[in-house]
């Protein structure tokens, strides 16, 4: 890899993100109806290889179902409004009704409230009662508190999310989460992340999860960059822990470790690029947050926008763009990439000539920046 010369004293890599390159067409063409989206990670099955990012925005317990039943992976925010607020829906309807002034003050106190153990309960029992599959998602700090609340309220899968998760956290004030230990005693699989360099993935496979959530602070609600100066382009991001599956599947024997896009695919080009350059599914946010039955009414946020000592994260508008059925799989209502994401996926695939998402990994890419309109 070329390094660029930043001053005489560093020297950084050249990073691409998904405005940078593009899917080259092979030789061959499919019909788009004879393409397969499906992929299984564990014991579970989805028809379409999309997880919806947890986020209050973008995911009630309703949404989740619906989503569940649609064919994709339905996350709780298990330390959102829906696990601190008997009835969140009237402070989800002020969040969208905030002056962007006093906005941030406002949801640091809306989330200021405890999170009640029983309403985690209560809102995973009704996810399971439908039928769908079962995901809830705790960041880090969380997951010693309630991941016993979340495993015996039967979830299905176990989310560890948080704008970067390391297998070696490092604290003098408290005992950080052994996330090897806890992945080996859990009896769920695990999704955990985000993490955007192969190193760093490979530890994390290394503990035992079953998928790796790749990306922070690149995301449409985000400021990380801003506020961290932390920020690694995607494209580069899935492509090395890509890299680091193969490597891991070598070192182990074979065991295949789920690489997960999170972040900055508001678009179905982006989600394309994401399979692209290596990923399985993506988890998205602002893409679903847009569908007339998210709960964020045409606004999107994530824990990052009411952090109490640190915000980086804003309450973004993102407009209501049409039904969840149609921002997944149309008929599309705009040329812009936002409405029948997958439609476009199977499009571009049969488009290259390839019939599953793991032949469609290895398809040909190119570097040719674009600045979006």
């Amino acid at each position: 890899m070329s390094e660029i010369e930043i001053g005489r004293g560093k020297r950084g890599r050249r990073a691409y993100s998904f405005d940078d390159v593009a899917v080259v067409p092979s030789r061959r063409t499919r019909d788009p109806q004879e393409v397969s989206v499906a992929w299984q990670i564990d014991a579970y099955r989805f028809e379409l290889p999309v997880i919806a990012a947890p986020m209050d925005s973008v995911m009630s317990p309703a949404t989740a179902i619906a989503l569940g039943k649609a064919g994709g992976l339905g996350v709780l925010d298990l330390e959102g409004l829906w696990t601190r607020y008997d009835d969140p829906e009237p402070l989800l309807a002020e969040i969208a009704g905030l002056d962007e002034a006093t906005a941030t003050r406002r949801m640091q106190a809306i989330y200021d409230a405890p999170i009640n153990p029983e309403l985690v309960t209560e809102r995973l029992r009704e996810v399971r009662e439908s039928g769908v599959t079962v995901a809830g998602a705790l960041t880090p700090q969380r997951t010693q508190q309630l991941w016993k609340t979340v495993v015996d309220a039967g979830v299905d899968l176990f989310v560890i999310r948080g704008t970067t998760v390391s297998a070696e956290h490092v604290s003098g004030r408290a005992e950080p989460l052994n996330l090897k230990r806890f992945i080996y005693e859990l009896d769920v699989p695990v999704i955990v992340g985000g993490c955007a360099t192969y190193t760093a993935a490979l530890h994390l496979m290394r503990t035992g999860a079953a998928g790796v959530l790749v990306g922070f602070g690149g995301g449409a609600a985000h400021t990380t960059r801003t506020t961290l100066g932390i920020h690694v382009p995607m494209a580069s991001a899935v492509a090395d822990v890509a890299a680091a599956r193969r490597d891991y599947m070598d070192e182990s024997g074979g065991r295949y470790v789920h690489v997960i896009a999170d972040g900055g695919m508001g678009r179905s080009g982006e989600l394309v690029k994401a399979i692209a350059c290596g990923a399985d599914a993506v988890m998205l946010g602002a893409a679903l947050a847009r569908a007339v039955e998210a709960p964020g009414r045409g606004w999107h946020w994530g824990p990052e926008a009411h952090h109490p000592e640190l915000p980086r994260g804003e309450r973004v508008a993102v407009g209501t763009l049409g039904s969840l059925t149609e921002i997944l799989e149309g008929p599309g209502r705009f040329a812009d990439g936002k409405t029948n994401l997958i439609g476009a996926l199977r499009r571009a695939m049969a488009t290259s000539g390839y019939s599953d998402l793991k032949e469609f990994q290895r398809v040909e890419v190119v570097v040719a920046p674009y600045t979006p309109a």
